[in-house]
């Protein structure tokens, strides 16, 4: 069902135009508050924050519709997405919200809803919200003596700077380590550092200063380089890079060098199945992991299962499942043991311990298997349905069938934006290109 507000990872846009207007999140509120009342208790709702200008602008709003439907309203000011979630399950709430647009830059901004578990909402909730935010919702409101009230939560950095270090044994600490971390100027800019540092690691902290512009700015893990420079000038044993709201990592190790999620499943994967600590013999990932992953695992005696695109997608299988890892490429992983979603400071203190355990530098500890030659390129359309069209259909046939039972092909459309990605991964670079080459000459004679 084609929806209206929601996509793939709540509602997101640019600020201050439709969807993300003060407007809208005035009835998001409203919304999604009577939605998760149920009963006479006291409803409540946490919202936390990245570093955006319009931040601002959305809290206020938000507010005063959950105030509006009977819901008192805990603010927690900036914080990781991973944090909301858990303190919407520690303080007893009926709902959590995150106003952020992850990596994207400033002039985005989003809202992500988590249920009392935690959990990000189904796609079945989210449908009966944007069906509220259709109606007119006038006649039920909160009555006047009913009004929710709205306060500042203190201590609730502290309260997920707490969790976080329980993630680890302990009798593990990090002295010893020298460690960047970039914050990517946004939600995690005070709780991150202050994490290590209490881990007794010696911290040197970038992006940490958010001015409401310059959140994902040319650092965080979607931009890596100033992390990689600053490893080399300080000689540091590891480099950390967050995203605008904390939920995914990448790592860098003492060389310089970029380690992708793929590479971080696998540390992970193989520590914990070595410890007895995996509730399934595998893993969650999507299909744009690496098919060397998929090998890495198998040398393993664990299986790879593959989703579609998105961390939600990820969860949803974990749960049905029984797995406790899961993650992208992209650095979301998920460790269900400690988290309902990505948590990007978490997974990092996890391969944090394997290097504490092992002793070995972390360009060995993460560097687990060769990843297969992986292309990927991006078309963008007008309008219509291109993939439908025989001409295209033929070509990716043709493809699958040059790539055999040695590499894939992973052809999907943009849940955000009008493109086609076209993916093809082999152990003959040159034979990846062209068949990727070769579709997406196909669609641009369609599309």
């Amino acid at each position: 069902m084609a929806r209206k507000f929601f996509g793939t990872d709540g509602i997101r846009g640019k600020a201050n135009a439709f969807p993300i207007t003060p407007q809208l999140a005035l009835q998001v509120g409203i919304a999604a508050g009577l939605a998760f009342r149920n009963g006479g208790h006291r409803h409540r709702v946490v919202i936390g924050k990245d570093t955006r200008l319009s931040g601002y602008m959305i809290e206020p709003a938000l507010t005063a519709g959950f105030t509006a439907a009977g819901m008192d309203v805990f603010l927690l000011g900036p914080m990781p997405t991973p944090a909301v979630a858990m303190l919407t399950r520690s303080l007893r709430a009926d709902l959590g919200v995150m106003i952020s647009a992850s990596h994207n830059p400033y002039e985005d901004n989003g809202i992500k809803l988590f249920g009392p578990d935690g959990y990000k909402l189904s796609d079945e909730t989210e449908a009966k919200i944007e069906a509220l935010i259709e109606e007119d919702l006038s006649g039920r409101l909160a009555a006047s003596a009913d009004l929710g009230r709205a306060k500042r939560i203190d201590g609730a950095q502290e309260r997920y700077v707490e969790f976080a270090k329980r993630t680890l044994p302990k009798t593990l600490d990090l002295a010893g380590l020298r460690i960047v971390i970039d914050c990517a100027n946004g939600a995690a800019y005070k709780v991150a550092p202050e994490v290590l540092w209490e881990l007794g690691a010696e911290v040197i902290t970038i992006g940490d200063k958010p001015n409401g512009f310059n959140i994902n700015l040319d650092v965080g893990s979607t931009a890596p380089d100033a992390l990689r420079r600053k490893v080399h000038e300080v000689r540091a044993d590891i480099g950390i890079a967050l995203d605008g709201d904390a939920d995914r990592v990448i790592i860098v190790d003492e060389n310089g060098e970029v380690v992708d999620g793929d590479q971080l499943m696998a540390v992970v994967a193989a520590s914990w199945a070595e410890d007895g600590l995996l509730s399934q013999p595998g893993i969650v990932a999507t299909v744009m992991s690496n098919l060397g992953l998929e090998r890495y695992l198998d040398s393993l005696g664990l299986s790879l299962a593959r989703t579609k695109v998105g961390d939600r997608y990820v969860v949803e299988h974990m749960r049905n499942h029984g797995f406790n890892v899961g993650g992208e490429q992209s650095g979301h992983l998920i460790l269900s043991d400690f988290s309902t979603t990505g948590d990007g400071l978490v997974s990092a203190l996890q391969i944090l311990a394997v290097v504490r355990k092992t002793g070995k530098p972390v360009s060995e500890v993460c560097r687990r298997f060769e990843p297969v030659p992986q292309i990927l390129k991006n078309l963008r359309f007008g309008g219509g349905k291109p993939l439908e069209v025989a001409s295209v259909q033929a070509a990716i046939a043709e493809g699958e069938a040059r790539l055999g039972r040695s590499g894939r092909l992973v052809i999907r459309p943009s849940g955000t934006e009008p493109l086609i990605r076209v993916m093809a991964e082999g152990d003959d670079h040159a034979l990846v290109e062209a068949v990727v080459d070769d579709i997406i000459g196909a669609l641009k004679e369609v599309a």
